[in-house]
């Protein structure tokens, strides 16, 4: 296995630029993985495909506005900080881009909501590639709101004029670096209609990180460096999973980090469970080979070429079968990435 094998040829205008309005009429492509059948519809149509007794697992992450605009001290330089993960008061892990972010390096963020924000900060340490471990000078559960922007990838070059329409409805729990785009689709009205046919939801946590879209630089994709994520699956979502499988129902995972969340809740499962509840990082890294023991269908986005979620998408669908779906999405015209239409996988 290289990672030159999950490579594909995107047509740059494919890129979705902007969310489709209203969020369930993106395009659903439904991927039958045993007999490689495709269906073509739209996303709203997505009870089509379901049956009473199947559990949506949701990732309920929120985004929080986590690039910021910095000045070197001294100097003024320009740079650039993604925020990946809180690591303690005023202490995160980011990605930063720009020259001269060595250790020691002091910098200032300077907003203009509400007033003038000034936030300093300091590198505390240089670690791979463009990751720093910086301070900054106070806590920015307040400061973020007003000097911060959402972190859109950079293949999306439109502004985005309701930052709302990069959550998800459902979104609640504050700490994401992304969203967690397959639930993108979902409306309130779509996930209540589902609820009144039997098609019940259960809610895990996982904050999305350098994980989610860290490049595979790697030829082989087993030496890529994987790094931990933090997820939560409560009690109340194992208990809905283990009856759910009981039962002979499907779960149904809404994401590639749900489908992380819930596979390693099923590494922790005691006899006669399938997951047990978990709360902490995730190490767990799912390429073809490995075997699923929870979910049983998948709704995803599509994937850049050679990542780490093309990836674990094909270790679930087969990696010939996705390849081949993903050529008859391009020649049907689809929209990719995190704006752009979706898939469900059964």
């Amino acid at each position: 296995m290289r990672t030159a094998d999950f490579d594909y040829d995107l047509p740059p205008e494919q890129i979705a630029q902007t969310p489709a309005e209203p969020r369930d009429s993106s395009r659903l492509l439904v991927l039958d993985r045993r007999t490689g059948t495709l269906v073509h519809t739209l996303f709203g149509d997505i009870g089509r495909f379901l049956v009473p007794g199947d559990l949506l697992v949701i990732n309920d992450t929120r985004v929080i506005p986590a690039r910021l605009h910095a000045r070197k001290l001294p100097g003024g330089g320009q740079v650039e900080l993604l925020l990946l993960e809180r690591k303690g008061p005023g202490l995160w892990l980011a990605m930063a881009g720009g020259k001269g972010m060595l250790a020691g390096r002091k910098f200032e963020i300077i907003g203009e909501s509400e007033g003038q924000v000034v936030i300093t900060g300091t590198v505390l340490e240089v670690l791979e590639r463009s990751l720093r471990l910086v301070r900054f000078n106070r806590p920015l559960s307040t400061g973020l709101g007003k000097v911060g922007e959402m972190p859109l990838p950079p293949y999306i070059h439109e502004k985005l004029l309701d930052p709302e329409r990069y959550q998800t409805v459902y979104a609640r729990d504050a700490g994401s670096a992304a969203a967690p785009t397959a639930g993108l689709h979902f409306t309130s009205e779509l996930l209540a209609s589902l609820e009144e046919r039997g098609i019940f939801s259960a809610r895990v946590t996982l904050h999305v990180g350098l994980d989610t879209f860290a490049p595979v630089h790697e030829d082989d994709p087993e030496a890529h460096a994987i790094h931990s994520e933090w997820c939560r699956l409560p009690e109340a979502a194992a208990a809905a999973i283990n009856r759910t499988k009981a039962a002979g129902g499907r779960v149904v995972c809404v994401g590639t980090t749900s489908v992380r969340t819930v596979e390693t809740a099923t590494r922790r499962a005691t006899s006669g469970e399938v997951v047990s509840p978990f709360e902490g990082p995730t190490d767990l890294y799912i390429l073809p080979g490995y075997a699923f023991r929870a979910v049983d269908a998948m709704v995803t986005n599509f994937h850049l070429p050679r990542s780490t979620l093309l990836m674990m998408v094909s270790a679930f669908g087969g990696r010939e079968t996705i390849l081949s779906a993903y050529e008859t999405a391009i020649r049907e015209g689809y929209r990719f990435y995190s704006f752009g239409d979706a898939m469900l996988i059964l």
